[in-house]
């Protein structure tokens, strides 16, 4: 049925058409699963490799403050699930903790297939605001500096949520309460098919904003964990630039779109103290669960298509 409705409105629709054909260019006709000009991230050196999400190079670059040294990766992907795949899948990272506000690898376990020493969902009942409908960053770093403390000789990947709407303390509507379906049916498909319409400077600066809120949190976070952090972010965001190869205005991040705004993302590093003595160690079994609806709930208001 997702399917049927998908194609159903890139017919009606000329934009989301020309979108699914860009998509066919960058990923040569669904011959490659993901960008093979990115990075592996695992195979890259850190201690602690902070991952904010939807944040792309240019933002970050200029509104950020941290303490190290900023330079950029090409990233696999340009959506979450998919980026979780290009570096996660199949694979054995029993050497790292993965803490996480985003529920994408609990909701596609299955196809993933990951194994981590151990995962902290976040965005499970406690660490879940239901007034902004997200996981804050402050809760965030906190998770994450208690993820340190319990696992001392682990690699740690902390997963934030913004710059990634909810906007947090925003004056908007058009991102909050009523977002499901495909990638093509959120707030950014809306935008593309005229379904909602937003000033462009009003996204920009409330994205910012999202992301401003989010520094001090992750700062916070670096001031605190030992050895070689990194800062850098799963993917960017198009905010109505044009796309390539067809030249149509695009929103939000499509998934196998490799645009510089969708793929070019932030590598700050940092070294705080003594590197870490990493040890692999056989995954911890975790009992904890949810409840499908919560976890589709979770998605919906993040904008996440089912």
């Amino acid at each position: 049925m997702h399917l049927i409705n998908r194609l159903s409105r890139a017919v009606q629709s000329p934009s989301l058409f020309l979108r699914h054909l860009n998509r066919l260019y960058h990923r040569r006709g669904m011959l490659r699963s993901y960008n093979t000009d990115g990075v592996d991230i695992l195979a890259e050196d850190w201690d602690n490799l902070l991952i904010l999400d939807a944040c792309r190079y240019d933002m970050f670059e200029k509104h950020q403050t941290l303490p190290g040294t900023l330079e950029h990766r090409i990233s696999r992907e340009s959506a979450t699930t998919d980026f979780l795949m290009a570096n996660f899948r199949d694979k054995e990272i029993h050497d790292t903790v993965y803490v996480t506000a985003n529920p994408q690898l609990y909701r596609n376990q299955d196809r993933i297939q990951a194994e981590f020493h151990d995962v902290v969902n976040i965005w499970m009942e406690d660490g879940w605001d239901e007034t902004e409908g997200t996981v804050l960053p402050e809760t965030v770093t906190e998770y994450a500096k208690q993820a340190a403390s319990d696992y001392p000789n682990k690699r740690l990947i902390v997963h934030y949520i913004q710059p990634h709407y909810p906007f947090i303390g925003a004056d908007t509507t058009f991102d909050k309460g009523h977002l499901e379906g495909s990638d093509d049916e959120n707030v950014w498909g809306q935008l593309m098919t005229g379904e909602i319409d937003v000033n462009k400077e009003k996204i920009w600066e409330v994205f910012t904003n999202n992301l401003e809120i989010a520094l001090p949190a992750v700062e916070s976070l670096m001031e605190t964990l030992s050895g070689k952090t990194v800062v850098t972010a799963d993917h960017g965001n198009m905010i109505g630039e044009r796309s390539t190869p067809i030249p149509v205005t695009e929103w939000g991040h499509p998934r196998g779109t490799y645009t510089d705004q969708l793929v070019k993302v932030p590598w700050l590093t940092h070294e705080n103290g003594n590197r870490r003595k990493v040890v692999s160690e056989v995954p911890l079994t975790s009992e904890n669960s949810v409840d499908d609806s919560v976890v589709s709930e979770r998605l919906r208001n993040l904008g996440y298509a089912e």
